[in-house]
This record gives C-alpha cells, sequence and structure tokens, in this order.
C-alpha cells in the first residue's frame, strides 16, 4: 500500500469512527507526514516584530474559544489572529528568543520547559514561577502565583518589556478537571491524556472543550487582576500555540504540524494601569518536584 492508499484509507476509517478505528502508531505516522509538510514551508511570526510593552501568553489558547468568552471579559475589545512560530511551547520558545538579544525583557513563565529553552543570562530577568509556584494536587502552576510574581516583576523593575506566560488555558483545567488528566512522571505512558482520550473516543469533544473553556475563563479573570496593577500602555494578549479538537484528525498540540488551529492564535490589543488594588503574594512550593515530573504533568513527555 502505498502512502497515498493510507492516507486515503486513513481518512475513510477515520469519517466513520473518528479515530477509533486507528492505532495510535498509525496516528503517529499520520503526524510525521503532516510534519514533513511543515518543514518545507516558512511559517509563524516573531512576537518582536509587532509593538506592545506587555505580552501575556496564555498557554495553548484557541482563537474560537477566545473569541465565545470575549464578551464576559470588558478589556477584550477584537480578537484578532496572529501566525505563532511554533505549535507546542518550546518550538514556539526557541522560534522567539533563541538567538536574540532581548536585554530589555523581563520574562515571568509558569512553563516548565523554559528550564531547557530559554538561557536566563539572554534577559532582563527570567522568573521560572513553575520551579517554587508549581501546586501538586492541581498538577500546574496556578494563574494566581504568574499573576502575583508578573506584578511584582512590573513595579520592582519597570521593565521596557514584560513577557507574562500563564499555564492556562493548557490542561489540566483548574476549575474543571478532567478525572485522569493529571500525572505524575512515575504514571506516564500508563495513563492516557486527554487527548489520546479525546481522541480514542474515551471523551466527548463537547467535554473536553467545556473543560478547556472554563480554564480560559479562570485565567483570564487573573489576567483583569494583572491588568488592574501593572503600567503598561499597549498589552498584548496572546498564546504560544493552538490545539486540535479533531481538525485534520489532530488532538492536542503536536511539534511542527502546520494546520490552522495550532498556528493560529489570539491577537488583542488592550492596556493596563496600576490602581494598587492588589498586593502580590510569595509563592513557594512545598515539596521537590523534578523537571521532567512537571513536564509530564503538562503532557509533555
Amino acid at each position: 500500500m502505498t502512502l497515498g492508499d493510507w492516507i486515503a484509507e486513513s481518512r475513510s476509517r477515520v469519517r466513520e469512527d473518528g479515530w477509533r478505528g486507528v492505532d495510535k502508531s498509525a496516528y503517529e505516522l499520520y503526524k510525521g507526514v503532516l510534519r514533513r509538510v511543515g518543514d518545507r514551508r516558512n511559517y509563524g511570526e516573531s512576537i518582536y516584530d509587532h509593538p506592545w510593552d506587555a505580552l501575556v501568553v496564555l498557554d495553548g489558547c484557541r482563537v474560537d474559544c477566545m473569541r465565545e468568552v470575549a464578551p464576559e471579559f470588558p478589556f477584550i475589545d477584537r480578537v484578532n489572529r496572529f501566525q505563532s512560530a511554533g505549535t507546542r511551547s518550546d518550538e514556539w520558545m526557541r522560534a522567539n528568543f533563541s538567538g536574540r538579544d532581548c536585554a530589555d525583557t523581563v520574562h515571568v513563565t509558569a512553563n516548565p520547559n523554559s528550564d531547557e529553552h530559554l538561557d536566563s543570562a539572554n534577559f532582563a530577568l527570567l522568573d521560572e514561577v513553575w520551579r517554587d509556584g508549581w501546586d501538586d494536587e492541581l498538577g500546574t502552576v496556578p494563574a494566581r502565583a504568574v499573576t502575583d510574581r508578573a506584578i511584582s516583576a512590573g513595579r520592582e523593575h519597570d521593565p521596557e518589556k514584560l513577557v507574562v506566560h500563564y499555564m492556562q488555558p493548557h490542561f489540566p483545567s483548574v476549575p474543571d478537571p478532567i478525572p485522569g488528566d493529571a500525572m505524575s512522571r512515575d504514571e506516564f505512558g500508563d495513563r492516557v491524556g486527554v487527548w489520546e482520550r479525546l481522541r480514542r473516543g474515551d471523551l466527548t469533544r463537547n467535554r473536553v472543550w467545556e473543560s478547556y473553556r472554563k480554564n480560559l475563563r479562570y485565567v483570564l479573570s487573573d489576567v483583569n487582576v494583572l491588568l488592574n496593577n501593572l503600567d503598561a500602555h499597549r498589552v498584548v494578549l496572546t498564546a504560544d500555540h493552538g490545539n486540535g479538537f479533531g481538525e485534520w484528525y489532530v488532538y492536542g498540540h503536536p511539534d511542527r504540524v502546520p494546520i490552522r488551529v495550532l498556528r493560529e492564535v489570539p491577537w488583542v490589543v488592550t492596556t493596563a494601569n496600576d490602581s494598587g488594588s492588589h498586593d502580590p503574594e510569595s509563592w513557594m512550593e512545598t515539596t521537590e518536584t523534578s523537571v521532567a515530573n512537571r513536564l509530564s504533568a503538562l503532557g509533555y513527555r
């Protein structure tokens, strides 16, 4: 059977069963084909090609989900589209920051991929909130930990540019967790993440979308606190990548896959003014957890 025949047959089976009739190895082969197509294309924009004083990164946020919840948040006027330079956080980090002088940038991040893909010497300050703000019960970094550290960084350093990278709406969902979603390093491989369970049909799209949307509302509520306690004339809300809910038979956010729902992310322009209404707290972990464990809990390994 040729590759074209296999793709045609797989597409037919997917139409009938939605990937339940296609095993995981075949699904991985299909993603490999998409990557080969993507490797031949020049896509994505640098965040530094556009003006901003503060860049708020919502991890794995889709444009359509942002547009669904936008009317609930007065600081969101218009949700534009932006072509991200990555379809995974590590890819996005390398594309935007590797080899670039970021001496004017303070970077506050909840994403553990920074351990390997960001160089602290390259920034005015790199504050890796996940190192001491991780919540073992949630399996992620709560939004308030990032908000507090970003407010402190803004007030103490008054940076020319501030990047604030939240972990949400990336799963696990804080307000509406899906049982079995977050996993430890030891459990990884034995337990199946939310995207694979959706692909197999163990979870419905509506159930996963509801949890994802609630997680976006959760983080945007905290972004509201940030915007009222930060001085920045031009603030942009965006994402490092999107997420596939079955479009082109892709689930989650595999690297180097050039489909629209992974590459196109929100680009919302707003502003921030420090009212002094919130006093940041200190966030310190109580248990020692490895970087690999945290990446596994987020589904990266």
